[in-house]
C-alpha cells in the first residue's frame, strides 16, 4: 500500500527493526511517515494493544497526549502541541468522545515510575508555559490550569504498583529512559 501511494521505505531500518518500526518518505512531496508496530518505543513505550479500535481514524486522545509527554528531552513544540490537546479536550475517564482518558494514562503510569516521572516533568513543564503564553486569554490560562491539575489529581491517586515503589526509591539516581538515536532521513 505505501508503495503504490509513492512512499519507499528506508531499507537499513526495515532490516534492522522492521517487526517493529518502519519508516517511509514519499519521493516526490517530501512526506515522512513513521508506522510502529504493537507499541511505540521511544523514551518510553505506550502499547497500542487494544488501542487501535478506539477510534476510527487515529490513536486515541490519551495515547496522543503520552506520545508527548513520553519525550525526556521535550522541546518547545511538542509543549505547544501538548497545551493546544489539552486546550481543545477535556479532561475524563474513560473512552468518551472528544476527551483525553486520564484514567488509561494514570494506570499506565502507575505501572512505570520512569514514565510517570517523565510524564509529570513535563506536564509541569507545559503548565508553566502555557501561564507565560500571552496569547491565551484569562478563561483559557484556567481552563489549562484546570485540566492540568485534573490530570495531576487523578495520576497521584492511582494506587501505584510494588515495582513502581521500588523504583522510585532508586528516583533519578539511574536511568529511567531509554535513549532514542535520531533517524537519519
Amino acid at each position: 500500500m505505501m508503495r503504490e501511494l509513492g512512499y519507499a521505505d528506508q531499507p537499513m531500518i526495515t532490516a534492522l527493526w522492521g517487526d517493529k518500526r518502519t519508516i517511509w518518505d514519499h519521493k516526490s512531496n517530501g512526506t515522512h511517515v513513521d508506522i510502529f508496530f504493537e507499541k511505540l518505543e521511544m523514551n518510553h513505550d505506550i502499547p497500542f494493544t487494544k488501542r487501535l479500535e478506539i477510534e476510527p481514524f487515529t490513536i486515541p486522545l490519551a495515547d496522543m497526549l503520552l506520545e508527548k509527554m513520553q519525550i525526556v528531552h521535550i522541546n518547545e513544540k511538542d509543549i505547544i502541541d501538548t497545551i493546544m490537546l489539552l486546550r481543545e479536550h477535556e479532561i475524563g475517564e474513560g473512552n468518551i468522545a472528544e476527551t483525553i482518558d486520564a484514567q488509561y494514562i494514570a494506570s499506565l503510569l502507575s505501572r512505570d515510575w520512569g514514565f510517570y516521572y517523565t510524564f509529570t516533568t513535563n506536564l509541569a513543564k507545559v503548565r508553566d508555559k502555557a501561564a507565560a503564553i500571552q496569547e491565551l486569554d484569562e478563561d483559557d490560562q484556567l481552563d489549562l490550569s484546570k485540566k492540568i491539575q485534573a490530570l495531576s489529581d487523578i495520576i497521584e491517586k492511582q494506587p501505584k504498583t510494588f515495582a513502581w515503589k521500588m523504583r522510585a526509591k532508586i528516583g533519578t539516581k539511574s536511568k529511567w529512559y531509554k535513549d532514542v538515536e535520531e533517524v537519519r532521513r
